[in-house]
C-alpha cells in the first residue's frame, strides 16, 4: 500500500516550520496565520464556520481568536440577528498581515508546483480533493463522538 500520509504530514510540517519563522515578525504563532487567513477571506465568519472550515475543534479555534484579537489582528462584532454569535473581522494590521501571508502562499505553491506541467499540477489538486474529500467523511464521523474501526 502507498503510504502518501507520510509525504502529505512531511510537506505540512515543512511549510508550517517555514511560516513560523517567516511569520514571526508578524507576532503570529503557530497556526494562527490559518485562522487570520481564513477571517480575512471570509469577513464576517463565526467562530463555529471557522473551526469547520480548518477542521479543528472548537477550543483549538477559540484559543486562536482570542490571541489574534489580543494581538490587535481581528475583532468581534455583535451578529445583529442572533446575539450568541460573534462575527469575526481583520482589523487594519491584520489585513496587511493577510496580504503578506497570502503572498508567501503563492510563493510556496509555486515552489511546491515547480517542474509540474499546468496539466499535471491540475491532476495533482483533483487528486488531492478526493483526498481531502474521503478524510472529511471521517472527521465528521469522529467529531460526532464515533470510532472508526480498523
Amino acid at each position: 500500500m502507498v503510504d502518501i500520509l507520510r509525504d502529505i504530514g512531511i510537506i505540512n510540517r515543512a511549510l508550517d516550520s517555514i511560516a513560523n519563522i517567516e511569520f514571526k515578525d508578524l507576532a503570529l504563532t503557530r497556526g494562527q496565520y490559518l485562522y487570520l487567513v481564513r477571517i480575512f477571506e471570509n469577513p464576517g465568519i463565526i467562530q463555529d464556520k471557522l473551526a469547520e472550515t480548518i477542521k479543528v475543534d472548537r477550543t483549538t479555534a477559540a484559543r486562536a481568536i482570542k490571541k489574534l484579537e489580543s494581538n490587535g489582528f481581528i475583532e468581534k462584532k455583535m451578529d445583529k440577528e442572533n446575539k450568541k454569535n460573534k462575527r469575526l473581522f481583520s482589523t487594519k494590521k491584520g489585513e496587511q498581515a493577510a496580504a503578506y501571508i497570502i503572498k508567501e502562499n503563492i510563493y510556496s505553491n509555486g515552489r511546491a508546483l515547480e517542474g509540474f506541467s499546468l496539466e499535471e499540477a491540475e491532476v495533482l489538486s483533483q487528486l488531492l480533493q478526493r483526498v481531502r474529500s474521503n478524510v472529511e467523511g471521517d472527521w465528521e464521523y469522529v467529531k460526532k463522538g464515533n470510532s472508526r474501526s480498523y
